[in-house]
This record gives C-alpha cells, structure tokens and sequence, in this order.
C-alpha cells in the first residue's frame, strides 16, 4: 500500500494504465490469450503494488489496466494474489543441467519463480558459446538462459593451468576468444581470481580482457579474488573489481557479495562505503547475494592453496605425493580451515567415489577415518576431490548486504539431479527463501525492494531489454504468487524439496506452472545481447 508520498505517482501510473486499456476498446474486444484478472501488480519492484489487469497475447504482455470488459481464451482469477515480472538468477550454475534432458525442464528454477538465468558465472563455462547455445537447445529450455564468457576457460584454453602472466600474444589470443564469445551475443564476462587458474591473472589482464566486453555493451561479474583474508584481503579484492569496472568503462558486478568466515566477519560497512563512494564518483558497481548463511564450493578450492593447484590434476598429485610437499601444503591448509570456523562447520555434499559421505561434516569423516581433519581433507582430494557447504557467513553482514538498493538476488545454484547427493538448499530455495524469510517473516527488506533486486534491478544491470518490468510490449515472463504459501523448503540435510507458493508462471508467454502444477513446457530461449 502506498503512503500519501506516494499518491502523486499512483494516480499518474493509474492514468497511464486506464489510457492503455482504453487504446484497445474501439471496435471489437481485441483477442488475447490469457487475462490474469484482478491482482496486485508489481510492475518493476519501484512501486507500491496495485490492482490491474494483465492481458497476454503470443510472447507479450499486450494490456494493462481494468480489462473487464475483454475476453481471452483462458482468463486467470488472480484475486488476492501477487504479480511481477519472471525472476532474474544473475549468477546461475544451472548451464550444466539445462543442457542434459533431464533436468532442460528447469523445475527446481520455475517453482521458486526464476524465468531467467544468467550462465557461466565465476570465470567457468564453455568457451564456444555456440555450442553452448545449441546443446541447451536440443532438449528445449524450461526457462531463458543468457550467457557470459567465462574468463577461467578462456585463460585456461590459452595458458592451461600455468601460473604466469599472459604475453603480449597470449593475451592477444584470450582478447579474440572474449571476443568472439561477446558476438555469439554474450552479456558480459565473469571472472573467478579467486579460484585457479583465474587466480593467476592480475587486474591488468582482467581490465584488457573487460574492455573488449565493454565494446559490447557488456557486464564485468567477478568472484572477488578474496572474500576473507586468504590473500589479498576481501577490502583489495572488492577495490580490484571496481578498478576494472573503472578502468574498462563497464557495470562491475561483486558477485555472491559477502564477508567469509570471522576474519572478515562484521567487514559489511567497509565494503558497502567502498562501492558506495565508487558510484558517487560515477563508476556503476554491483553486487548479487543468495540469503544464506553458507557458501558452497569444492573442498580444493576451500582448502588449498593455489600455488599446490598450478599445472592441473596431476602436478597436484604428484606434490601431494613428495612428503615435503605435503608437509608444506598441510601447513598452509591450517589457516584456511580456520577462515571456514573449523571442520565442523564444512558438510559435505558430493563425493562420487563415497556417497555416504553426503551430508557429513569434515569432522565426522575425519573422525570415523582415525584422522585429523586436514590428512582426511587430503586424501579425499587424492581420492577425486568433493564439494562441500561451508557455514562461515554472519547474518549482521548478510542483512547489511541485503538492504542496499544495489544489490541483486541471485542464487550461485546448479540444477541438482533428483535425490542425488546433497546439494546446497540455494538450488532449490533462494527466491522463494528471500521472500519468506526476509520480507515476510524478518522484514529485513520491503516486498517492493525484493522483488526490484529480482526483477528490474538484474535487467537493467544485464541490459536484459523487454524482461523485469510489467508493461505493455514487454515480454511476457510473468509470476503469480501466494505471498502467505511462498517458502522455500529445502534444508542442508534434506534439499531435494521443491519451493512452494507460485501459483503461475508464464515464460514468454506459456504457462510453465498453472494452477501450482507444472505443464511441462519448455517455453525457455537462449538470449543474445543484440536481441535487446
């Protein structure tokens, strides 16, 4: 509901939409597919919501306003119900599980009421992006995947896993497949320095790399180079993103935004004053978040550190296997299981060669195996690596992160094969999760600003033209939701559990979910800048 600040812009938005659906009243009733009749509409998350109309016809929404007069093919009360634009994820690991046929139909994703994701984030992905393009196509899409360069396989295509700097026609190699990348029609590039070989490069390479996405209109997203203190320090590693996004003309996105473990913890206000201070003087700097007090990775890219990495999988087996070597590596371990609060507070949620292991803390493990936590830490390495959830957030800098006008929701989730290991619940609970537990039952944030930071906010950042807001023309990636059923349901232990509370979506313009139940259509596209 809006306040008497308000009431100046209600009544021009009101006018605005009766002139909309007054356009289509001469002559006969125009026909539309579906009218979704009397919801609160929430037409970009910057406005209090209202009650209107939304006609669909095709792809499109083609009206606005009191339609009442209007017939459709299918007309949806949507009484007592919210309406907003399809969820944008901007940082999304689903590319690897939208390309498979078992998992193109994107549930986990349509039922926390994501139309959208962004691909190849953290500097990982495929480099040919049109192959990319057409194995996520084979099987249909249930959503719309838009995609980045992914800097970590450009790099590693050039240099493979060497610690070095690029020369002069190195670089000039990885700029062209950037390139190349960027007129497949890619929305930007990510970066990983934080994790090898991304973890090579410098600023200088990452800014040359950036200004060839700039000459495309494209984002710059970065898994910071240090979230905690493992290096450079989390204040250098925000600071490096914003020099690139400076130096190279481009909007700098801190993806997965946080403060890592207690080294860093309480560290929020410095980071929010350093991009604050960054947009004041003109450069655009952003940030995504998951609302979880746990990040995800691989154990390696917790625990070790880089230089044992350099080379690939086998030089890493072969210092592991040099007592001296090992020796080094185990020390330099120790200060990393202390920036993730210890070996109980890392779970366990793939390991291939011993499933029963999903699910278990380090500590547990180690335990059962006789072992201190880093030897048993190194021989699941030596046995094929796993990935774990590492509780190491505090939820003061969580909510600080949370509340400012610049920063995105996003989940950092894959799309999990059913029942199989146990992934971080983000997969299948972060819209939904942000919905529940910060607007509805915290307050952290306002209804509007939430769905601003999943909807308009992302598509102004990605430059993602026709999505994030409701209004004639645009395209019509819709959600219906009962805010009093939204929730995630998905815990640690038990992820495997769909969210609950979208009563509809639409992507481009198909019912994805109706009535609460899934159609089976695979409405989705493969985005491409130039389309915008």
């Amino acid at each position: 509901m809006g306040t008497a600040v308000d009431a100046p812009r209600r009544r021009a938005l009101n006018l605005l939409l009766a002139l909309t659906a007054s356009a289509c009243s001469s002559g006969d009733a125009p026909e539309f597919d579906v009218i979704l009749r009397g919801g609160t509409l929430h037409a970009a998350g910057d406005e209090p919501g209202f009650v209107a109309d939304v006609a669909l016809a095709g792809d499109r929404i083609a009206a606005m306003g009191d339609l009442s007069g209007y017939d459709a093919r299918d007309i949806l009360d949507v009484t007592g119900l919210h309406v907003a634009p399809g969820f944008i994820d901007v940082h999304s690991h689903a590319g690897s599980g939208l390309d498979t046929e078992d998992r193109s139909h994107a549930e986990p994703l349509l039922a926390q009421g994501i139309t959208t994701v962004v691909v190849n984030p953290d500097g990982g992905g495929l480099v040919d992006l049109a192959l990319q393009r057409a194995v996520l196509l084979e099987d249909g899409l249930g959503v719309n995947v838009a995609q980045l360069v992914p800097h970590g396989s450009v790099r590693r295509a050039v240099l493979g896993m060497e610690d070095r700097l690029p020369g002069p026609d190195d670089l000039a190699e990885m700029k062209a497949l950037v390139r190349a990348g960027m007129e497949e029609g890619a929305f930007g590039m990510s970066s990983g320095p934080f994790y090898a070989p991304g973890s090579y490069s410098d600023t200088r390479e990452l800014t040359a790399l950036a200004k060839v996405a700039a000459e495309y209109g494209g984002v710059y997203t970065s898994h910071i180079r240090d979230e905690s203190d493992y290096t450079i320090g989390l204040m250098a590693a925000v600071e490096e993103v914003i020099a690139v996004a400076r130096s190279a003309g481009l909007p700098g996105v801190v993806t997965h935004i946080k403060a890592l473990g207690p080294p860093a913890w309480g560290k929020s206000a410095e980071v929010i004053a350093a991009i604050e201070a960054a947009r004041a003087e003109g450069v655009e700097v952003y940030a995504d978040q998951y609302p979880y007090e746990a990040s995800s990775t691989g154990l390696s890219a917790a625990l070790l550190p880089r230089w044992a990495q350099a080379g690939g999988g086998d030089s890493l087996m072969a210092r592991l296997a040099d007592p001296a070597t090992r020796a080094r590596i185990r020390k330099e371990m120790e200060a990393n299981l202390a920036r993730r609060g210890g070996a109980d507070r890392l779970q366990f949620r793939r390991f291939r060669p011993e499933p029963s292991i999903e699910g278990r803390t380090l500590e547990d493990v180690a335990i059962a195996r006789s072992l201190h936590p880093l030897d048993a830490a190194l021989e699941l390495i030596a046995e094929g690596g796993a990935s774990v959830v590492s509780f190491n957030m505090n939820d003061d800098d969580i909510a600080a992160f949370m509340i400012q006008p610049w920063t995105m929701t996003a989940s950092d989730g894959a799309l999990p094969q059913w029942e199989v290991g146990v992934p971080h619940p983000r997969a299948y609970g972060t819209f939904a999760r942000k919905l529940r537990k910060y607007v509805v039952e915290d307050g952290t944030v306002s209804l509007k600003a939430a769905i601003r930071s999943m909807t308009s906010l992302p598509a102004d950042v990605f430059g993602l033209e026709g999505r994030g807001r409701l209004v004639t023309g645009a395209v019509a990636d819709i959600v219906v939701f009962d805010l009093e059923e939204v929730r995630d349901l998905a815990t640690y232990t038990d992820p495997h559990q769909l969210s609950q509370g979208m009563v509809h979506v639409f992507v481009n313009g198909t019912a994805a979910i109706r009535d609460g139940a899934f159609t089976g259509e695979r409405a989705g596209r493969v985005l491409r800048r130039e389309d915008r």
